[in-house]
């Protein structure tokens, strides 16, 4: 169980890491070069679109990777304490 709780909190510590560092740069982008952010699409100015269009996404499709992959872990960490199968398991 620990193992499980462990790649778990791994899996999520990365996630975390990926968005939030990813979240934190856009910042850094439009304060360190203005043009990106002065510039617009359709009247509306990038920046916007970007924290308000493009992040949304991004964060679903993380969440999405996230609980694939701890289904993932979950269902590897049932089926080592499941043990091999009935047809493997030598008869008695």
């Amino acid at each position: 169980m620990r193992s499980l709780v462990r790649s778990q909190l791994r899996l999520a510590l990365a996630v975390i890491a990926v968005v939030a560092g990813a979240l934190l740069c856009l910042p850094l982008l439009f304060s360190l070069a203005p043009g990106v952010a002065e510039r617009a699409v359709a009247g509306v100015p990038l920046a916007w679109l970007v924290l308000g269009v493009v992040v949304y996404p991004a964060l679903v499709a993380a969440a999405w990777w996230y609980v694939r992959a701890a289904e993932r872990a979950e269902s590897e960490f049932s089926d080592l304490v499941a043990g091999p199968p009935a047809a493997s398991r030598p008869q008695r």
